[in-house]
């Protein structure tokens, strides 16, 4: 039997994953999103758009594999977690990284909604981190970077999401 600090617990985690409160979700950013400026340079930045989706696609993974993989190795801090400077994109890698994006968001969901999740007990591999720490820096992440998109789609004027 569930209590209510578990169910809502979880309920909120899933909700801060799936944005749509204060911040924008990860689905909406990306619609519409044009694929011929995805190697658009970020003004006044050292990376591409393009690099960006990278960067939260490999940043969402490696928190992922973190807390399910006690053998999992992250990689290189920081250029693991971002393409080689100036290397560019087709629409095709979008999309597959977008995808890529979405089904790690799903697995992290999916481990939310586990009643065998435990929050709050130190993760048996790494003991000075919890799950629920876990979930909250990609939340986090996710939600920075997100908003970080839609404004440089404004900037940059690339089919700007108007909701926001």
């Amino acid at each position: 039997m569930t209590t209510l600090i578990d169910r809502v617990t979880r309920e909120q985690l899933i909700a801060l994953l799936e944005g749509g409160n204060a911040h924008m979700s990860f689905d909406k950013a990306v619609e519409g999103f044009p694929l011929d400026r995805i190697n658009t340079p970020v003004p006044q930045g050292s990376y591409l758009i393009w690099h960006l989706l990278f960067h939260m696609q490999v940043v969402q993974w490696d928190i992922l594999e973190f807390v399910r993989n006690p053998g999992h190795i992250s990689p290189d801090f920081p250029g693991g977690y971002w393409p080689h400077p100036g290397e560019q994109a087709s629409p095709a890698v979008w999309v597959d990284i977008a995808n890529k994006f979405r089904a790690d968001l799903e697995a992290l969901k999916h481990l939310v909604r586990d009643p065998r999740t435990d929050f709050f007990s130190p993760i048996p591999h790494a003991k000075e981190y919890t799950v629920l720490r876990e979930i909250l820096l990609a939340a986090d992440h996710n939600a920075f970077h997100v908003g970080e998109l839609v404004c440089l789609r404004r900037v940059l004027n690339l089919n700007p999401v108007k909701e926001y």
